[in-house]
């Protein structure tokens, strides 16, 4: 997947007097926000608010050195264990075959490939949540059908377009912490009446404003309201019921586009030959010129919910349609739900979801039906440290008829081009959100744009290689405000590089491209990077090594580097049990090659892990895979 395609290359309304205002101000105000302030925001798990916070724990382990080994490293003290591979049965179903000879009936009941964002879900025993039972919910971002068929993509054929959406989606597993022999170790539950995968083939409802309209309507679906599948699963959310948030990425690149697209299908990307996926040869939902639809039915936010496996999968519209990267959830102050998103791609916005109604802590009826009524929102970050949140609704803000939006459905469908006419910032590639639990903060990463030719406030450096991380404090410390007050937590970059521009200002171990981001329940800031394999230990970042993991302290900005990966691979995927002793982080594509697809007669020409690193594993290819990291004296990890 190119992610550093543009498409949105337009002006927004008032961005030339935000340009004029930065060149009226000698130095860009950056208002620093205060630590230790009340959060109104509600835990997920019935806690009142939290009360100003009296201290944070520090980070308590020895960083590790920068690595451009084909391993995963951890700190002296911890283990690495490997839990669910690419192929791996998600059940009692078939095993991994190294020659990647599995069929697609095989592969959907195996774990799909590229595992991205993931959530655990655990079991709740006597009232309490369990630390060793649970589910794991896993995305599947996309495929190297290099890799994904024994002789790559030559010969395509319906067999292969079946394998490759197969292994496309969300894996649902079954996961226990069980003793074996001297140590404990997590294991998968095979037989599991919970284990499933929802792939690009899962019958799937759409709900929400844009059920049912028009641009949702196709030649197999005249109402409008289920589509077969979900694809480019990237980043997530969980939700205070007890469900999963699947978020729809770069859906564009699977579609054979016009050779002369509309200025709609541009604006999102769609293009003659999409990413060279090639299902629209046996699957025509796929071809622009047969179902011009089609597309608007992806793109969305996705409702798994995991304890009910026979339900169906629901694309939420409310949310908006756009490439989205995460659905971070969080509740304001009167228990309104708030959800706040990204639009994964260079010059793109940040949004933000309110739900009309609140969320009612044991309350069986109060649910996902919240995300279907509310209001969205895109966000302006203003040159002083202010921002606010502009409502993408029908009739206000001049989005309406006279501006070619028929509707809030048509809002929802081209949330895009609704953020362009209100003159939303364009972010250097906006990526996962986290919200602090002790502040109420919000935490995002940008992980960079070389394309940016105008630095702005909140996008400080052109030529954005290393990217950065940016977090607000919403006013009134309430997640349903209208404004807030924002600086730059973190400029990434190499501090021993010759240019100043991209030394960053880190305060710690150097790292870049910031992608993925987590709190975890004492505070600490866990920050996965994805810089391009393409670029990966060459040119500027040669002293950077692999992807890595590091922990923020947000109080002192100190931040510690925790994991290194195997080469060409993206740290991705970080979810931990509710005692914190256990930490889930996925590895997604190991040896990447240039391009996205590899070599199927040199498959393990870029990484041979994780069969080079953990015995009795099945190799043959590189594979993506989730790991569990634990302190080999059983305490909390990262302390």
């Amino acid at each position: 997947m190119d992610k550093d395609l543009i498409s949105n290359d337009g002006a927004n309304l008032d961005f030339a007097q935000l340009l004029a205002a930065l060149a009226a101000t000698a130095t860009t105000r950056r208002r620093l926000l205060q630590a230790g302030l009340g959060s109104a925001a509600l835990s997920f798990f019935g806690l009142p608010a939290m009360a100003a916070p009296t201290g944070r724990p520090g980070i308590g382990f020895t960083a590790i050195s920068i690595s451009s080994d084909d391993i995963v490293r951890v700190p002296d003290g911890y283990s690495v264990q490997l839990l669910y591979a690419w192929g791996d049965p998600i059940s009692d179903g078939p095993a991994f075959r190294a020659d990647a000879g599995n069929s697609a009936s095989e592969q959907a009941e195996q774990a799909g490939m590229h595992h991205d964002g993931m959530h655990f879900f655990p079991w709740v025993e006597d009232g309490k949540p369990s630390s060793t039972h649970g589910l794991l919910c896993i995305n599947h971002e996309y495929t190297d059908d290099g890799l994904l068929h024994p002789d790559g993509m030559a010969d395509w054929s319906h067999e292969k377009t079946r394998k490759s959406q197969n292994a496309h989606g969300v894996s649902v597993i079954e996961v226990e912490l069980k003793e074996s022999g001297s140590e404990f170790r997590w294991q998968l539950v095979r037989p599991s009446r919970y284990a499933r995968r929802i792939s690009a083939r899962t019958p799937t409802r759409i709900a929400g404003p844009a059920a049912g309209a028009p641009g949702m309507r196709t030649g197999d679906d005249r109402r409008g309201n289920v589509v077969f599948g979900t694809l480019a699963n990237c980043a997530m959310g969980h939700t205070p019921w007890g469900t999963y948030l699947s978020c729809e990425e770069n859906f564009d690149g699977y579609f054979n586009g016009l050779v002369e697209p509309t200025a709609d299908q541009k604006r999102y990307g769609i293009r003659a030959n999409g990413a060279g996926f090639r299902w629209h040869e046996y699957d025509r939902r796929f071809d622009v010129a047969s179902e011009a639809n089609e597309a608007n039915r992806f793109g969305w936010v996705v409702e798994i919910d995991p304890w009910k496996p026979a339900q169906a999968p629901v694309k939420r519209t409310a949310l908006g349609r756009f490439k989205h990267e995460c659905a971070t959830l969080t509740l304001a102050s009167d228990g309104r739900v708030v959800v706040y998103m990204s639009d994964d791609q260079a010059f793109e916005y940040l949004y933000k979801f309110v739900s009309s109604d609140r969320f009612a802590a044991g309350d069986a009826a109060s649910g996902g039906h919240l995300l279907d009524v509310g209001t969205l929102y895109v966000a302006r970050f203003d040159a002083d440290g202010k921002g606010r949140w502009i409502a993408l609704q029908h009739g206000q803000n001049g989005l309406d008829e006279a501006s070619g939006f028929a509707d809030q459905a048509d809002i929802l469908i081209r949330t895009r081009q609704a953020a362009d006419l209100l003159g939303a910032t364009k972010m250097d590639r906006p990526e996962w959100l986290a919200v602090d639990p002790q502040s109420g903060e919000v935490y995002c990463t940008l992980t960079n744009n070389r394309k940016r030719v105008s630095a702005d406030a909140a996008n400080p450096r052109a030529g954005n290689a290393f990217g950065h991380i940016i977090r607000w404090r919403e006013e009134q410390a309430d997640a349903a405000a209208a404004a807030f007050d924002w600086d730059v937590f973190v400029l990434c970059g190499d501090p021993e590089n010759p240019d100043p521009a991209k030394r960053g200002n880190i305060k710690g171990d150097a790292f870049a491209s910031p992608d993925g981001l987590w709190f975890d329940p004492a505070g600490r800031l866990w920050i996965q990077t994805d810089v391009s394999g393409s670029v990966a230990n060459r040119g500027d970042y040669q002293r950077l090594g692999n992807n890595q993991m590091l922990v923020a302290d947000v109080a002192s900005g100190e931040i510690r580097r925790f994991l290194t990966g195997p080469k060409a691979c993206e740290i991705t995927g970080i979810s931990a049990t509710p005692d914190a002793r256990s930490l889930f982080i996925n590895v997604q594509h190991p040896g990447e090659a240039a391009g996205g697809r590899s070599s199927p007669s040199a498959p393990l020409a870029g990484s041979g892990w994780p069969a080079n690193q953990f015995a009795g594993v099945t190799g043959g290819r590189p594979r993506s895979a989730t790991l569990v990291i634990r302190r080999a004296d059983g305490g909390v990890v990262g302390t």
